[in-house]
């Protein structure tokens, strides 16, 4: 699985409608390339927005980096909607999970 960290402060147009136009279309087109896992986004409390994605391979990764669509609305982004951004793409290494109250956690006790 690849990881996808993505850190960014905006511009004014970067809060703006033409923004928000172009994230909800990348959303969903993201969602309907194969491969998709998921993103979800967070702000800190000194504005710096972080959203992180996943994605079942590094092909699956590039096969959306690369999508004809996406292309230029990273270009935009570039020129219009963000001061700065930090991107980092991360292969998943080890992962855990717990889940309180599930199945396996009842058959245990």
């Amino acid at each position: 699985m690849m990881v996808i960290v993505f850190r960014a402060r905006r511009t004014p147009e970067g809060e703006g409608d033409e923004y928000r136009q172009q994230f909800v279309r990348m959303s969903e087109l993201a969602r309907k390339m194969p491969g998709y896992i998921s993103h979800k986004g967070y702000v800190a409390e000194d504005g710096e927005r972080l959203t992180l994605f996943e994605w079942e391979s590094a092909d699956t990764l590039r096969a959306w980096a690369t999508h004809s669509e996406h292309v230029p609305v990273k270009e935009l982004g570039r020129q219009k909607f963000y001061t700065r951004y930090h991107l980092q793409v991360c292969e998943l290494v080890r992962e855990s999970k717990f889940t309180r109250g599930a199945k396996q956690d009842q058959e245990a006790s």
